[in-house]
C-alpha cells in the first residue's frame, strides 16, 4: 500500500507548492500537540490503556485518499483499515500503522468508527474487543490479546446488522460505542439518526435480549459510552438542524455539536437525563465546520477529550476535501456529579505529562512532529520504519531528559544507503551524532557522540538518502 505522505507530497509538487513542507505541529520553533499525527489522516477516535500506555484507534481516512481515483473528496468507501497510535507522555506519539480489517474480516463492506474495551480474563491475559462500523449496514467486532494484535474476527459476520431482530429495526446500526460497567456488564450503543442501546453477553461478542431506545433528541451519529463510577455517560453527535423545539431542560446545542446524557440504569429509557453540549462544532473554534466524533478518557489521573477536525489537510493537500485528523484536549469532569465542563478545541493541545528517556530504545515512528517523512510496515505487528521522502526529512521528539551526564554513544538500527544525523533543539541545531547506513538487511550501528547533551532537550533525527530507520537510542 502506498503511504499517505508519498501521495500527499506528490500532490503538493503537482500543485506547484513549496518544495520544503513544514509541520503544523512545529511552528516558529515551538511544538504544538495537535493534531496527534501530522503525516496521517484519521478520525472517529477511541482509546484503551494497557500497561501504562494509551492506545488510540481511528478511521483510516488516508486509505481513502490513497486508493480513491478522485482525491478531492473523502467519500469513505475505500476504507477497510483502522489506524493505531500510542503514547505515554501525550507529546510523543508512536504511529503503529493500520489494522487490515478487510483481510481479517473479508465479509465487511468497510471499517469505520471503532470503539475498544478490554478486560483481564480467566487465562490471565488482557483481552481487547474492537467494535467498528461495517459501513452503515452493521457493527462488527475484532478480538486480540494485545492492543496491536494480531486481531481475529470471532463471529465471521456483523454483531448486529440491518436484519437483526433484537435492534428494534434500527435502520443504520453503525458507529458503536462500548463500555463495561463496574459490575462487569458490557453495553453497546449504536445507530445513525436514531439511537439503540443493548447489553453485551458475557463473551462481549454477543447481544443479550433486545436493544432499548434511549431518548437522544436530534440524534445524528458518533455514539460513545463511558462509566464514571456507577453512572453511564452516553455521548453522541447531534444533527445539523436548529433543534426546535428543544425538549430538554438544558440550553439548546448548536448544530452538529457533541452532547451527553447520563443514567444509573441505562437499559431504562426513562432514566436518561440530557446534560447538554460539552464540545461545540469545530467551526466554533475557528476551524472548518464538520461532523465530529469524540471519546472521553481518563489517563493517569486526568480526563481528556479525543476528537477530530479537518485542519491537517490545509497543510498537506492542495485543496480541502473532508479528510480528518485526531486531536486531544483537556476535559474537566466533576466525577461526583458526573458533569462535563464544555471543552475548547485548541491547536496547542495538552501538556507533556512525562519526560522522554533518550536512553531507552525509541521507535523511528515515534514523533512529536515530522517533515517529509513516510513510514513503511515491518514484520512485527505495529512496528514501522521511518523513511525520508526527500533529503533533509526529519522526525522530532520533544522533552527528552538526558539528565546531568551526557551520553557518549548513539545506536540506531537502519537499512538502505543513507545517513542519520541527530541534532538538538531544532532542525539546524548542534549535531550531536551522525552515522551511515548501507544497503542490505537491517543492522544496528553505534557511533560516538560529537557534542554534549544534558538536561531536557528536543531531538531531531534527520534522515538523508534511501534509508529506513527502525529505532534509535543514546547510552
Amino acid at each position: 500500500m502506498k503511504t499517505f505522505a508519498t501521495t500527499a507530497f506528490a500532490a503538493l509538487a503537482l500543485a506547484g507548492a513549496v518544495a520544503a513542507p513544514t509541520s503544523p505541529k512545529y511552528v516558529d520553533g515551538e511544538f504544538l500537540a495537535n493534531p496527534l499525527l501530522d503525516h496521517h489522516f484519521c478520525a472517529d477516535p477511541t482509546a484503551v490503556e494497557y500497561k501504562g500506555r494509551l492506545f488510540v484507534y481511528g478511521t483510516n481516512d488516508h486509505q481513502q485518499y490513497d486508493e480513491s481515483p478522485v482525491k478531492t473528496n473523502n467519500t469513505y468507501e475505500c476504507i477497510k483499515t483502522l489506524s493505531i497510535m500510542s503514547t505515554v507522555d501525550m507529546a510523543n506519539w508512536t504511529y503503529h500503522g493500520e489494522i487490515d480489517v478487510g483481510k481479517i474480516a473479508p465479509w465487511i463492506v468497510n471499517s469505520w468508527a471503532p470503539s475498544v474495551i478490554s478486560r483481564e480474563e480467566a487465562d490471565g491475559k488482557t483481552h481487547f474487543y474492537l467494535y467498528f462500523s461495517n459501513s452503515g449496514c452493521g457493527t462488527g467486532v475484532l478480538t486480540a490479546t494485545h492492543p496491536l494484535g494480531p486481531w481475529t474476527s470471532p463471529l465471521g459476520k456483523s454483531l448486529v446488522d440491518q436484519q437483526s431482530e433484537n435492534t428494534k429495526k434500527c435502520k443504520v446500526p453503525f458507529d458503536p460505542g462500548a463500555a463495561i460497567a463496574p459490575d462487569g456488564t458490557g453495553y453497546i450503543a449504536f445507530g445513525g439518526a436514531e439511537s439503540r442501546l443493548a447489553k453485551l453477553g458475557p463473551d462481549l461478542v454477543s447481544i443479550v435480549g433486545e436493544a432499548t431506545i434511549p431518548p437522544a433528541p436530534f440524534h445524528f451519529e458518533a455514539n460513545e459510552l463511558n462509566f464514571i463510577g456507577d453512572t453511564c455517560v452516553y455521548t453522541y453527535n447531534i444533527d445539523w438542524s436548529d433543534h426546535e423545539p428543544w425538549p430538554c431542560d438544558c440550553p439548546k446545542p448548536i448544530g452538529c455539536s457533541m452532547v451527553y446524557e447520563t443514567s444509573k440504569t441505562p437499559m431504562e429509557p426513562a432514566s436518561w437525563k440530557m446534560r447538554g453540549e460539552y464540545n461545540a462544532n469545530p467551526g466554533m473554534f475557528g476551524d472548518m465546520f464538520c461532523n465530529n466524533h469524540t471519546h472521553l478518557h481518563k489517563y493517569k489521573g486526568r480526563w481528556y477529550l479525543i476528537y477530530h477536525n479537518q485542519e491537517l489537510q490545509k497543510s498537506l493537500l492542495p485543496r480541502t476535501g473532508g479528510f480528518r485528523n485526531i486531536n486531544i484536549d483537556i476535559c474537566e469532569v466533576d466525577e461526583k456529579t458526573v458533569t462535563i465542563k464544555p471543552v475548547k478545541n485548541t491547536k496547542k493541545g495538552v501538556e507533556q505529562i512525562a519526560k522522554l528517556d533518550p536512553r531507552r530504545r525509541i521507535q523511528g515512528e515515534t514523533a512529536a512532529a515530522t517533515v517529509a517523512m513516510t513510514f513503511t510496515r515491518l514484520e512485527q505487528p505495529g512496528n514501522l520504519a521511518a523513511k525520508p521522502k526527500e533529503d533533509g526529512a526529519w522526525v522530532a521528539v520533544r522533552g527528552a531528559d538526558f539528565g546531568k551526564r551526557s551520553p557518549v554513544r548513539f545506536t540506531y538500527r537502519a537499512r538502505g544507503q543513507g545517513r542519520v544525523e541527530v541534532r538538538l533543539d531544532s532542525p539546524d541545531g548542534a549535531t550531536v551524532a551522525e552515522g551511515a547506513s548501507a544497503p542490505g538487511d537491517f543492522a544496528a550501528k553505534t557511533v560516538k557522540t560529537k557534542a554534549a547533551a544534558t538536561g531536557v532537550r528536543n531531538i531531531f533525527i534527520m534522515l538523508h538518502g534511501k534509508i529506513e530507520l527502525d529505532w534509535w537510542t543514546f547510552d
